[in-house]
């Protein structure tokens, strides 16, 4: 850079950070998520949970989770978290 050509801005260096990407056959996307972390999305899904855990189905609907699972895969290795 000389010294009398102006810094760039952010948003000049994030369009040609984008421009980039897109002649490299990328698009951007936007994608919003549940927040997790909320008290709202908390309670949902306790709520769910209870009620799938009281529905006459509860056991067939544990056993098909169980079933594709792959934590209860014997066949493939423990995991070590040491």
């Amino acid at each position: 850079m000389t010294p009398s050509s102006k810094p760039k801005t952010v948003r000049e260096k994030v369009h040609e950070h984008r421009k980039r990407l897109r002649a490299q056959g990328l698009r951007p996307i936007q994608i919003w998520v549940p927040d997790v972390r909320s008290p709202a999305f908390r309670a949902e899904a306790q709520r769910q949970s209870k009620a799938v855990a009281a529905s006459p189905h509860a056991h067939e609907d544990q056993a098909f989770i169980d079933s594709v699972s792959v934590w209860n895969d014997d066949s493939l290795p423990e995991w070590d978290d040491e």
